[in-house]
């Protein structure tokens, strides 16, 4: 299509136009095609570039994003070679040779005002009988155990109210079934590589692409799914971006699949290396493997040597490179160019954040949608949420590199005791003095609980809440011990992932009739 007139900065958005596939591009169209009827949506992507696809494993608000998008998740689930994700075991990192998991959903539960961990510290404090902190979370323990199940809404005062979940999905044929359901709407897909972008003299916006063979490809919104050449928001405009490279060393990433092995785990590894760390993500097909690494502290040959060495089956392929800088674009949204993806920041994936920030950018741009001509007001807020957002999470991946007694290599010598923001400074010191743990903004991802196991599985150094001394020893050994058997209990009579897989049908529709009880899917 060619660009069909000169539009000024308050006409309606009409015509939004993508630059990229892949997960982020196929993402924003999936929801903007469901939801913006009277806008016309096309993505722009070519075959002769490759996309990243390392970002596999998810967070359980993908599924309100699915719900968002209007997609059945069981056939995402089949399309992709899903798998369920309970949370992400860490190994080696407070020290080697421990474990710990953070899982999703609730820890135990409450006495009163006081949350399990503060009871649990407290009974360590005086002596008492405790498990590992796994133990009291449901999630943690089924993980462990290679069981799930879904959510039973009717299960009040059970530990079985509380599971959450997400997915690990192959990131390549997921953003390959997104694709379908947005051709199926009307999402026309435009093939060819991008050589020019062409902007207003006057305003500075975007006018047109240009694409190799010569055609031209208008809009009056552009989103930047390019990826980190970010072609629009840094190639025509400009936007700088923020290094957080003093925080957050790893720079470079080697990705490689390899051969499925038995049990099919339901959660994500990551290991903890010399001068970085390794992923293990399982799919019905296959196992998702990487390492990120500080190219400064480990040479790529090294690193392919420790990836390699760390697999726990046949390599399918050579290890593929990845080069990124960790932070944040300045601006996500500057003009009429919107930045989502690795184009607007980039943020390891520690805590398989990079494709929720997608979602999120996708769900902020729905809240200000400039239908009506784009005002600066819309765009600094989507701005400021933003940043608010890469901030929090930020810190939440630098606590797992702050808190650590791995000793004698540069680079994890070099995060214990490096300075951190101030921000995180003042979370760590409260925890430490009372586990007491408080929330700042809506625009947090990171709840209570993952930072409570976080904390405590790193091995920081945590007094009990002082109000916690009014329980007495009794009370207190028989409420945890209570906690733990009881999820002990479910878990054991919960069903084998892969069998629990195996046994799904191929449509949300047909689902409670396959399982047999009612649940929660968003």
């Amino acid at each position: 299509m060619a660009d069909s007139h000169m539009r000024r900065t308050d006409d309606p958005v009409r015509e939004v136009t993508i630059v990229g596939g892949g997960t982020a591009g196929w993402m924003t169209a999936a929801v903007l095609s469901k939801l913006l009827s009277q806008v016309t949506v096309r993505l722009v992507e070519s075959d002769e570039i490759g996309i990243v696809g390392v970002g596999e494993a998810t967070i359980p608000h993908i599924r309100n994003y699915m719900a968002l998008a209007g997609v059945d998740q069981l056939r995402m689930l089949h399309a992709s070679m899903a798998t369920f994700k309970l949370g992400i075991q860490f190994v080696d990192w407070g020290a080697p040779g421990e474990s710990y998991i953070h899982g999703f959903g609730r820890i135990g539960r409450d006495m009163l005002w006081l949350h399990a961990h503060q009871l649990w510290l407290a009974a360590r404090e005086r002596g008492l009988k405790v498990e590992h902190f796994d133990n009291y979370s449901i999630n943690c323990r089924a993980a462990l155990s290679n069981r799930f199940r879904f959510q039973d809404v009717r299960a009040v005062n059970s530990p079985l109210a509380d599971l959450d979940f997400a997915y690990h999905f192959d990131a390549s044929l997921f953003a390959r079934f997104l694709r379908g359901e947005c051709e199926g709407r009307g999402v026309e897909r435009i093939e060819g590589r991008i050589v020019e972008v062409v902007t207003d003299s006057d305003s500075g916006f975007v006018e047109s692409l240009v694409l190799s063979d010569g055609r031209r490809i208008g809009g009056d919104l552009f989103v930047d799914c390019s990826g980190m050449r970010a072609l629009l928001i840094e190639g025509a405009l400009g936007v700088g971006y923020e290094d957080w490279n003093q925080w957050l060393l790893c720079n470079r990433a080697l990705a490689v699949p390899s051969e499925r092995v038995a049990p099919l785990t339901p959660y994500t590894r990551s290991t903890a290396r010399k001068a970085g760390w390794q992923w293990r993500i399982p799919l019905q097909h296959r196992i998702g493997n990487g390492l990120v690494y500080a190219a400064e502290l480990m040479s790529d040959d090294e690193a392919a040597a420790t990836l390699l060495g760390g697999l726990d089956s046949k390599a399918l392929a050579d290890p593929r490179p990845v080069r990124f800088r960790p932070g944040r674009r300045i601006e996500a949204w500057r003009k009429n160019v919107v930045a989502i993806g690795l184009s607007s920041g980039f943020l390891e994936p520690l805590e398989s954040t990079s494709i929720h920030l997608i979602q999120t950018a996708v769900h902020r741009l729905l809240a200000l949608f400039p239908a009506q001509g784009f005002r600066q007001a819309d765009i600094d807020e989507f701005n400021a949420q933003t940043r608010l957002e890469y901030e929090d999470i930020r810190d939440f991946i630098i606590a797992h590199y702050k808190v650590t007694r791995r000793r004698g290599e540069a680079f994890w010598d070099y995060v214990r005791e490096m300075a951190i923001p101030d921000s995180l400074a003042q979370r760590l010191a409260l925890f430490q003095s009372s586990a007491r743990f408080f929330g700042r903004s809506k625009l947090e991802l990171f709840a209570e609980e993952s930072w409570v196991q976080v904390l405590l599985g790193q091995g920081l150094a945590a007094k009990a809440d002082p109000v916690a001394r009014f329980v007495d020893d009794g009370q207190l050994a028989g409420y945890l011990s209570d906690i733990a058997e009881t999820i002990a209990e479910i878990v054991a009579g919960m069903p084998d992932h892969g069998a629990f897989i195996a046994r799904l049908p191929e449509r949300e529709s047909r689902l409670e009739e396959a399982i047999g009880a009612p649940i929660k899917r968003g």
